[in-house]
């Protein structure tokens, strides 16, 4: 590292941490050319030492740097800074710091908001040095129109993974690439669900999964979730013939709660003596805090009567809009039959990108790194909440997932709640909007995967107090 072009210094007032900083200021000289490929940076005990600071700290700092493509580990001759291209350090240069709560973009994240991974962790540099390297195969990328199906290569990667990390066992050929969970949805009622037909849901559930279904004329049937997951006795009771049953089974949206062993088999029992099937949207399943992530619920299938349905969106970046579904054996061919009709494939350039990042390991790398930031976060985000609110407010913590649910001591209308925190700013949910039959307790869904520091996660908590007064 050049002392002329770069040199590194702490804020120690600041509120943000020093593994943070050191991985900004690396960061900013690539991007500004004051650091250039080939530079040697410090070693971890070297610069710890300059710095005064624990190794760990500047080790989690060149993690960072390395599993988003700015630095390159070489062994004994040190760690430098990566070989990128002229153009990549510009597309990969951080957007401008937004205000304390926000997010970089040109459409800002509302605090506590969602459904998104954290933004300001995507890899950006691998990211755009990866696509540039199929940009340069542009004749491949021009040959015709994408396979509805998903192109090979990631289809084996998504299979590779899915047997490693989920314990599902399918054949590349069993994997199709969609547009999203509810493109996945909608192929997989065209495929399966006939006006009339009943299909059914959780209770408390994702809203849109109900309205996709009645599109399609499914006579929807909300069946109870508590403490075990999805009631199936209770569906059996109301909708014995149902055709289709969509369930959250790792981490059930919104409560958190996971399908019990006994639950599981009764459910795939009960599809398979019946004729019926089994989606399971495995939006989150990645991310657990506390032991292993679950096995899914398509691991335990043996009769061919569960769709697993996984998506990008929480992992990478919901603007992919790239998800995909396993079908069982016994549905392909009608499946098939369905893409061919309804899906004119997802961009390619996209597809290989994705394939790329999961063949050369930064997937798994990025899954691991994400899941030990989100702990980080969560945890700044119910010690802020319980510091502000001591009593007044009960956080129902699960063992894994990206949002948490909050519940209202002396306060039984959530959605005024909610509405008051979304005029301060604040994009939380109220429980209740989610329930479709069944009564819920009164709560608030929040989402902490962008919630960047425990300074915010507390200037965040204050606001919520502030919309909680009448």
């Amino acid at each position: 590292m050049s002392a002329s072009r770069f040199s590194l210094t702490l804020d120690r007032s600041g509120d943000s941490p020093y593994y943070r900083q050191i991985y900004a200021r690396i960061r900013d000289a690539v991007a500004d050319g004051r650091l250039r490929p080939g530079d040697r940076v410090p070693s971890i005990r070297g610069l710890a030492s300059a710095l005064g600071l624990a190794r760990g700290t500047v080790e989690a700092a060149y993690d960072l740097l390395i599993g988003e493509g700015y630095l390159l580990p070489q062994g004994q001759a040190g760690t430098r800074v990566a070989p990128i291209g002229p153009h990549a350090a510009r597309l990969g240069r951080p957007r401008p710091t937004a205000p304390a709560g926000a997010l970089p973009g040109p459409r800002s994240v509302r605090p506590f908001q969602l459904g998104l991974p954290a933004l300001d962790a995507f890899p950006h540099a691998l990211w755009s040095r990866l696509t540039a390297r199929r940009l340069r195969d542009a004749d491949r990328l021009a040959d015709g129109y994408p396979a509805p199906a998903g192109e090979p290569r990631l289809r084996e990667a998504i299979a590779a993974h899915l047997a490693l990390s989920r314990g599902v066992r399918c054949a590349p050929g069993q994997v199709f690439i969609t547009a999203g969970y509810r493109h996945t949805l909608d192929l997989v009622a065209r495929t399966l669900v006939r006006p009339g037909d009943t299909v059914w849901i959780e209770d408390p559930g994702f809203p849109p999964t109900r309205l996709l279904l009645e599109t399609h004329g499914a006579r929807v049937v909300a069946v109870a979730v508590d403490a075990a997951g999805l009631q199936v006795s209770e569906g059996r009771q109301c909708a014995a013939r149902a055709r289709l049953a969509v369930v959250t089974p790792s981490h059930q949206s919104p409560l958190g709660v996971a399908l019990a062993l006994p639950r599981r088999l009764e459910l795939i029992a009960w599809a398979a003596a019946s004729g019926a099937r089994v989606l399971e949207d495995d939006y989150d399943g990645e991310y657990r805090y506390q032991g292993r992530p679950l096995p899914a619920l398509a691991s335990l299938d043996r009769e061919g009567v569960v769709y697993y349905a996984g998506t990008f969106s929480k992992v990478l970046l919901p603007s992919l809009r790239l998800a995909y579904v396993v079908v069982p054996e016994p549905d392909l061919r009608r499946f098939e039959a369905t893409c061919a009709a309804f899906h004119g494939g997802c961009p390619q350039l996209v597809q290989e990108v994705v394939a790329d990042f999961m063949l050369e390991g930064h997937f798994a790398r990025h899954v691991k790194k994400m899941r030990n930031l989100y702990a980080q976060r969560r945890a700044a985000v119910v010690e802020a909440l319980q510091a502000v609110f001591g009593a007044r407010l009960r956080v129902e913590l699960q063992a894994g997932g990206m949002h948490l649910l909050v519940r209202l001591q002396g306060r039984t209308d959530d959605r005024a709640l909610a509405r008051a925190a979304r005029r301060a700013g604040l994009e939380v949910q109220a429980l209740s909007d989610w329930q479709h039959q069944h009564p819920v307790e009164p709560g608030l869904l929040l989402g902490f995967t962008n919630v960047s520091s425990p300074a915010v996660a507390r200037s965040l908590a204050d606001k919520l107090r502030t919309a909680w007064r009448p």
